[in-house]
């Protein structure tokens, strides 16, 4: 329970207990976790049945594409409004109406019967998903009192295994069954979160104050539009001839800086904004945001490409390729929950600086090639545990500075960490794609890129100064 909102007497405290039922703490995190899960799962299995789409729903693979496109744009554009209903809604309401709408996305998209019906529920299906981690960071937040780093800690690691299985799953259903088994999987999935989760997951609060505040919709508009306005024209840079003059990206990125300052101008001027300046840029916040969208955001993006340099670079199969990303989940996983137990004693700058430069090293090593007498895939291979061992080791602290600032926005703020880290992700794959789309040499471009990424992500460490400590439980 929230210490700010509990009654300190001992009659009020023992009153509050006595009233509240007992919460099955390790059942609500693992009907979290399961849901988590999913959605991650989801977020990297599609990739491995764009051949399949294409050929059994008689489109273009640029077509194929965009079920990847509009997951990301409907993701990203969503996650704040979750975070806001979250807050004035209530975390339990916001998590099973995602799951619904997310299972109910994916029956459809099994039964999907042409592309462009695909891509507009895919947009849906990003929809339920964006609710995910809002909400349930703040059900965390409310719920599991002194556990709460701990356990929002963890969520890491889920993250790592989903994005490490998708595509072995998404390979094993295309090959014994058909592309519509990716989201069929799903529904029982789905039903069985949301069926524990009405039962298990505790009620919300009633709200201090009883009515909730109005929407600030110009604010939801504006931030809506100028981000996937921007969302569009970085996308754009993806396609093989696409030019930085093309009306396709000018347009779309010009509306979306005059959205996002009008955006900006609008919090700072109304009584109730959409999202509070502070926790965007205010001391503390603006830091751990930017440090998300760099060393988890920039990460992820160069995570999802090794297996493409691979092939590039050194000719490595397709299968053998995707194998390196098991390296970098296992160490990303290990790590992680060896740092949520540390995090306590070691603070949060220690393990962003270990965690950052171990990043950073990963990435400049992956640009470098092979030492004389080691084969190509075991120096990618390490490379990329190199990668996955600076994730899991900063990301519990990147994920609890922020929210032990204001635990009562914890659902705004993990949606603008999420949020930053998917705009992250986003903008460097389609800088890399755009790049690698008119290069003569795809496997050295993408060294030169991973190197770029790599310099930047050690420059950039003096940024964590800026990070509040803070030791123990919040």
């Amino acid at each position: 329970m929230d210490v700010k909102h509990e009654d300190r007497t001992a009659g009020g405290f023992l009153s509050r207990r006595a009233e509240s039922p007992p919460i099955h703490s390790g059942l609500v995190f693992t009907i979290i976790a399961l849901a988590l899960l999913m959605m991650s799962i989801d977020a990297t299995i599609v990739a491995t049945a764009l051949h399949s789409l294409q050929r059994e729903l008689q489109t273009s693979i640029d077509l194929a594409g965009w079920t990847i496109t509009a997951y990301s744009l409907g993701f990203v554009v969503i996650l704040p409004v979750a975070g806001k209903l979250s807050e004035q809604y209530g975390c339990r309401r916001v998590f099973l109406g995602s799951v619904a709408a997310f299972t109910l996305a994916s029956l459809c998209c099994g039964l999907a019967e042409n592309v462009y019906m695909l891509i507009a529920l895919r947009g849906l299906q990003a929809a339920g998903g964006a609710g995910f981690t809002p909400s349930a960071t703040q059900i965390i937040v409310n719920h599991f009192r002194d556990a709460r780093d701990r356990a929002v800690s963890l969520f890491g690691s889920i993250f790592s295994i989903g994005t490490m299985i998708g595509p072995i799953f998404g390979g094993l259903f295309v090959s014994y069954w058909s592309w519509r088994g990716i989201f069929l999987v799903n529904v029982p999935i789905g039903i069985a979160v949301f069926t524990l989760g009405l039962r298990y997951v505790p009620p919300d609060r009633p709200r201090k104050g009883g009515d909730h505040p109005r929407m600030d919709v110009a604010g939801m508009a504006l931030l809506g539009g100028g981000l996937l306005c921007g969302m569009l024209a970085v996308s754009h840079l993806a396609d093989r001839n696409a030019h930085l003059w093309s009306p396709a990206f000018v347009i779309p990125l010009a509306i979306a800086i005059v959205a996002l300052w009008l955006f900006f101008r609008h919090i700072n001027r109304t009584a109730h904004p959409f999202i509070a300046p502070r926790l965007i840029s205010g001391t503390g916040f603006g830091a751990v945001n930017l440090i998300n969208g760099l060393y988890g955001g920039i990460t992820s993006g160069v995570v999802a490409l090794v297996p493409l340099y691979a092939s590039n670079r050194y000719g490595i199969s397709a299968l053998g390729s995707s194998t390196l990303l098991v390296s970098q989940g296992a160490a990303a996983i290990i790590f992680s929950v060896a740092a949520t137990f540390a995090l306590r004693r070691t603070g949060y700058r220690r393990p962003m600086y270990v965690g950052g430069a171990i990043i950073a090293s990963g990435m400049l090593l992956l640009a470098l090639g092979p030492l004389a007498g080691i084969a190509p895939y075991t120096w990618l291979a390490f490379s990329a545990f190199l990668v996955g061992d600076g994730r899991g080791t900063n990301n519990p602290a990147t994920r609890n500075a922020g929210l032990q600032l204001a635990p009562e926005y914890s659902s705004t703020l993990a949606a603008l960490r999420t949020m930053c880290m998917a705009i992250g992700t986003i903008v460097t794959i389609s800088i890399v794609t755009a790049v690698l789309a008119s290069a003569h040499d795809p496997g050295g471009s993408q060294a030169w890129l991973f190197g770029l990424a790599g310099a930047l992500l050690f420059v950039s460490l003096p940024l964590i100064t800026r990070v509040p400590e803070h030791r123990g439980s919040w």
